[in-house]
This record gives structure tokens, C-alpha cells and sequence, in this order.
């Protein structure tokens, strides 16, 4: 019987790679015998990556900016050249910024509005771009992948992080109108989804959590307050949720949110 999480040979394309999550995740994949594209601004974190993970698979770095369409066009050409075609899409990059968040002695009147519109840019369009670009390559084979990376934020507004909840609340909607745009007008075969991870410790929101000694913060003790299973995830708890959504064992899941969180938008009290 074939396998449905057969995943070998395919193509896929990991945006903001080398973050804690891309490169996790990355390493993952190239274990499961995928051929992976590493699309990063930091190219000497890439270059390292690329060596790493050439000793598991076929895989290649290229430097990017998701916010550029005419350097993504240039991406694919090399992606193309390199490997044919594309088959999966990870949109992996994104990130916030303190100006984008409401400190504990501020109010929403204090925002920096060029920091949410960056926070926007780059989570949104950080998304659109990606997949605008190398979405025809699926079509034209009238087959293929998105999975986007959501947030907890997304689900319900969180304290503070109002900049980056928007632009996650958007890539929900988006994924949801993605999912039946594209199977209604290129192919059912294509599909869209997004994970929805619950609360890592990552480089961008460790000042969040955790103190200078290391110890949680009132805000990390909260949130795992909150989580029945009483703790952070691991980046490798993600892999299995990736794994299913990119495979043909999820052929009839499209236009859906995968929550990984540990319980958090269950609580209640």
C-alpha cells in the first residue's frame, strides 16, 4: 500500500529558513529525503545550513528578500535551474518588532505606526510575495503546496503584540481565500493551509519571556498558566503537523488552520 507521508524528492522552498523554526524544520525535511530550497537575507547562516544539510539530501540557499518580487523572480530562475520544479512552499518568515507592541506602561496611543506597518509588511506581504511568485510554477503543474505559519495571536488578540495579532489574523483570512482561489481556478490539487504554533521560546521573543538570569518573565508563567499541557512547545513538535500537511496523506485538508499549542485556545476558566 503506498505510503501517504511518502514525502522524498519533493521540492520545497522554506522562506525565513534560518530561524530557529526554518532551520529545525528544514533538517527535518532533508531527513525525510525532500530537496530543500533555504530562502534567508542572512547568507552566511544560509551558507552554513546549505553544507549541513547537502550531508542529508539535495538542498540549496539563496539570498532573498520576501518583500522584493523582482529578487523572488530571480529565487525561482535559480530554483528551476537547480531542481526543476517546485512542489511545497513553507512561508516560513515573519518576525514583530518592538515598536509594534504596547509596553505594560503604554497604551495603544504610544504605537509606532512604521513599526506596524513593518510588522505588517513583513508578515503579510512576507507571505503574499512567496507565494504570488512561485505559486504558477504548481499551477502548471496542477499540484502542489502552501502551508503558512500563523499565530496563538491569530486566534484571539493577546496583550501587547497588537502589530504582529494583525498581520497573523490576516494570513488566516488569506489562507482560507488562497485555499479556494487557487482549486477553483488552477486545480483541486492545489491547496493552502496554515499552522497555527503555540508559544516557542525564539530568538525574536525571548525578551518577552524570559528574564537576564534566564528565569520566565510574569508573561511566560501566565501563557504556560493558561496551557493545559503546562509548558513552551519544542520546534520538533511541529514536524509531525508540517509532515501531514505537505503529503498526500492530507489530500482533502485545504483552506485549514492546524492548531499546535499545547490546549492554550482551549482554556478557559
Amino acid at each position: 500500500m503506498k505510503n501517504l507521508f511518502d514525502i522524498k524528492d519533493k521540492v520545497i522552498i522554506v522562506t525565513g529558513g534560518c530561524g530557529i523554526l526554518g532551520k529545525s524544520i528544514a533538517n527535518y525535511l532533508a531527513e525525510q529525503g525532500a530537496k530543500i530550497v533555504i530562502l534567508d537575507r542572512v547568507e552566511e547562516i544560509g551558507k552554513e545550513l546549505e553544507a549541513e544539510l547537502n550531508q542529508k539530501t539535495e538542498a540549496l540557499f539563496l539570498v532573498t528578500d520576501v518583500l522584493n518580487k523582482e529578487v523572488l523572480e530571480e529565487n525561482k530562475k535559480a530554483i528551476l535551474e537547480r531542481f526543476g520544479t517546485i512542489d511545497v512552499l513553507l512561508n516560513a518568515a515573519g518576525g514583530n518588532m518592538p515598536g509594534a507592541t504596547i509596553a505594560p506602561d503604554k497604551t495603544i496611543l504610544d504605537l509606532e505606526v512604521d513599526a506596524f506597518r513593518k510588522v505588517v509588511d513583513l508578515n503579510l506581504f512576507g507571505t503574499v510575495l512567496p507565494t504570488m511568485v512561485f505559486v504558477d510554477v504548481m499551477a502548471k503543474n496542477k499540484k502542489g503546496v502552501i502551508v503558512n505559519f500563523c499565530s496563538e495571536s491569530a486566534l484571539r488578540p493577546l496583550t501587547r503584540v497588537v502589530g504582529y495579532g494583525s498581520a497573523k489574523a490576516a494570513i488566516a483570512n488569506y489562507t482560507r481565500y488562497m485555499a479556494t482561489e487557487l482549486a477553483s481556478k488552477f486545480s483541486p490539487e492545489l491547496r493552502v493551509n496554515a499552522i497555527v504554533p503555540g508559544f516557542l521560546l525564539t530568538n525574536q521573543n525571548r525578551a518577552l519571556l524570559t528574564n537576564p538570569d534566564g528565569s520566565y518573565t510574569d508573561r511566560a508563567r501566565t501563557i504556560i498558566a493558561h496551557t493545559p499541557c503546562g509548558r513552551f512547545a519544542e520546534p520538533e513538535e511541529l514536524f509531525g503537523t508540517i509532515h501531514y500537511l505537505i503529503s498526500d496523506a492530507s489530500s482533502f485538508v485545504t483552506g485549514a488552520l492546524s492548531v499546535v499549542d499545547g490546549g492554550f485556545d482551549a482554556f478557559s476558566i
